[in-house]
């Protein structure tokens, strides 16, 4: 059944990926928030984010992590579903974003392409495989030089996904990221973090174990956003019917 399908920030980049996929895909497209900006010609542009929760069936928001906990509560007002893809998002933030999902279902995920969300499930067989004390987890991701937030929210995703595989979560496993000068040696058990920035690299994530005798990498390499755009649109899909709750993309996937 076709969905009428919202879209925050319907102007920017992503913006129009997922207008395209929402076309592509058989449903419709209810309008776009948009902020100072014009609305694509033929779009109805809202500016009020309620307004555009009111008028659809679920919203997508890949815009900035300070507005989500608004976009979330304004779905939440709607009963409308809330599909989330922004990253940097606080402690508060989530909790807010937690808060809403009492009411309405909501995917949130560091990342929606389909490839990523199953190298989160190798992270975590690969996490409970390989031991904290002899292998030590290392993330390093790369993506253009506009991103605003590091490490990116899938590579803080990989942490979290090693960590549950070895039973912990990344807060009490503890991350080791932007090393510079006399550190000293590395503790064990913590997942470390590198982020590297330039260009315009759509995104880059290589997970490394590292043991005395033998090195394991895994990596992704996004070569277009559109494979968020596809996944963001099924998220929705997915997310019509469902019982208020917080999910991500496993669940849409039937990895859950």
């Amino acid at each position: 059944m076709a969905l009428r399908i919202g879209i925050m920030g319907i102007a920017g980049r992503m913006g129009q990926l997922l207008m395209r996929e929402v076309a592509a895909s058989g449903h419709t497209l209810s309008g776009g928030l948009v902020h100072g900006r014009a609305a694509p010609a033929g779009v109805t542009g809202f500016a009020d984010a309620a307004a555009l929760c009111a008028a659809s069936d679920a919203v997508i928001d890949f815009t900035h992590a300070h507005a989500a906990p608004a976009h979330a509560a304004a779905a939440a007002a709607a009963g409308c579903a809330f599909i989330l893809g922004t990253s940097g998002l606080s402690g508060d933030e989530e909790a807010a974003v937690r808060d809403a999902a009492q009411r309405i279902p909501i995917v949130y995920a560091a990342n929606f392409a389909p490839g990523v969300n199953l190298m989160f499930a190798l992270a975590e067989r690969m996490g409970a495989a390989l031991p904290a004390a002899q292998y030590d987890a290392e993330i390093v991701e790369m993506h253009h030089r506009q991103k605003v937030d590091a490490p990116s929210g899938t590579a803080v995703g990989l942490g979290r996904a090693v960590a549950a595989g070895r039973g912990t979560t990344l807060e009490a496993a503890g991350r080791e990221s932007g090393r510079d000068g006399h550190t000293g040696a590395r503790a064990t058990g913590t997942i470390g973090f590198a982020a590297l920035r330039g260009g315009q690299v759509v995104g880059e994530h290589t997970l490394l174990f590292a043991a005395a005798n033998e090195h394991i990498a895994l990596t992704h390499r996004s070569f277009d956003r559109a494979a968020y755009a596809v996944g963001a649109v099924q998220a929705a899909a997915w997310a019509r019917g469902q019982a208020a709750g917080m999910y991500d993309m496993k669940h849409v996937l039937g990895m859950a």
